[in-house]
């Protein structure tokens, strides 16, 4: 069996639990990671631990918020959300204004390339 030496970096808790467990194996650390590789490699996909996710951060408090939104919104009438939201653009205006259209020049060195990058550039694909 070939060995090549590597270099990892492993957090300290799990670097002292594989001291732990090879000291208590008689075995050395890297005959330890070896054995556990080996046994991760070998499990199948779905049996195989794994970190819990993490929670998103606040997802529970936006979740809310815009639920209150909706439902306040919702007692509004029609008129009135019209009307906020005109004046939410109006607002949105002044912080950015219109900008100019822009222009673009884009050069192809044969028609199958144009014809490609019209085909991938088409409007709503």
């Amino acid at each position: 069996m070939a060995f090549k030496r590597i270099s990892i970096t492993l957090p300290k808790d799990v670097l002292d639990t594989a001291d732990r467990r090879a000291r208590a194996l008689d075995r050395s650390r890297s005959w330890v990671i070896v054995e556990a590789i080996r046994a991760y490699v070998a499990a199948p996909a779905g049996s195989r631990v794994r970190e819990a996710d993490a929670p998103a951060y606040a997802v529970e408090e936006v979740a809310d918020a815009r639920r209150r939104h909706l439902v306040a919104d919702l007692k509004r009438s029609p008129a009135e959300r019209l009307r906020r939201v005109e004046d939410l653009m109006r607002v949105a205006r002044q912080v950015r204004p219109k900008r100019a259209p822009r222009e673009q020049v884009i050069g192809f060195d044969s028609y199958e390339d144009f014809y490609e990058w019209k085909r991938a550039h088409r409007a709503g694909a």
